[in-house]
């Protein structure tokens, strides 16, 4: 995920052409440009996740019966890791690379995130439930339910935000309310003020739990998505005053992932709570 990051971030998306799986019409291409050495490697870890996910999957028939929650959520991993490739390939053969600042290419980026966190939360999941054999029937309160698609749709704004830096490097906050600015820019605000409002929620909905008496384990992953969710702000920051380098793009991205990953065990962590 990170990698993929790197490849918008340097440009390096039309590193292989218009060719998908091929890259520039060859199994190994010979071309040694930097583009072109970051997708090939882009396209060759993202084949071994792949492979990686299906041997997951079918290790997860083997362990567990049949209505073990890490099965599904392993054949759950699958699906999203095979849309996300599909995906991957749509990038190039529609031409959503590069300079491409198209409403198309902002559309289908933030439908590509939308399923990189679900497969990330899929393969999440696959491991968290493998450590137990009950199967928890509780549901997650309303409260904490709610971080899921609050965190997906900053997320979504994220994905405005980086695109527009990756076009526009150089671009200022004081451009972004240029009568003459592009969209992508005038877009850019709403990403801080939803990471704002979004992280103040989250620390709401882990205080929610706190109070609620849970297990201990709920209690640290609830005080872990507080952290993060401050830690998060900080590195937006930082990365919006210093003009999105790429090393603090990464890392911005990096802890949404985490905070991601702590909303969705809080989530089923909560529901395990209320069902004991």
């Amino acid at each position: 995920m990170l990698w993929g990051a790197y490849v918008r971030a340097s440009d390096s998306g039309a590193g292989c052409g218009g060719h998908w799986p091929l890259c520039n019409g060859e199994v190994v291409p010979r071309a040694t440009s930097a583009q072109t050495i970051v997708e090939f490697t882009h396209r060759v870890t993202s084949g071994a996740t792949l492979l990686a996910t299906i041997a997951l999957a079918a290790w997860s028939f083997f362990l567990f019966p049949r209505s073990h929650r890490a099965r599904r959520a392993a054949v759950l991993s699958v699906v999203f890791v095979i849309v996300e490739a599909l995906l991957g390939a749509g990038l190039v053969k529609l031409g959503y690379v590069e300079h491409n600042a198209s409403a198309g290419r902002v559309a289908y980026l933030c439908l590509h995130l939308v399923n990189t966190q679900l497969l990330l939360a899929a393969l999440a999941l696959t491991a968290w439930f493998s450590r137990r054999s009950s199967e928890p029937s509780g549901r997650p309160s309303r409260i904490v339910f709610a971080t899921l698609p609050i965190a997906i749709l900053i997320s979504v704004t994220g994905v405005i935000v980086a695109l527009g830096d990756t076009l526009f490097p150089t671009a200022g906050m004081q451009q972004d309310f240029s009568a003459g600015a592009h969209f992508l820019l005038r877009l850019r605000i709403l990403h801080p003020a939803l990471a704002i409002l979004g992280a103040c929620y989250f620390v709401f909905a882990s205080i929610a739990v706190l109070r609620s008496n849970p297990r201990p384990l709920t209690a640290r992953i609830a005080s872990v998505a507080m952290v993060l969710a401050f830690a998060q702000l900080g590195a937006g920051a930082i990365n919006l005053a210093l003009l999105a380098p790429i090393p603090m793009q990464i890392v911005h991205l990096f802890l949404a992932d985490l905070v991601w990953l702590a909303l969705v065990l809080l989530a089923v962590e909560s529901a395990a709570s209320e069902n004991r």
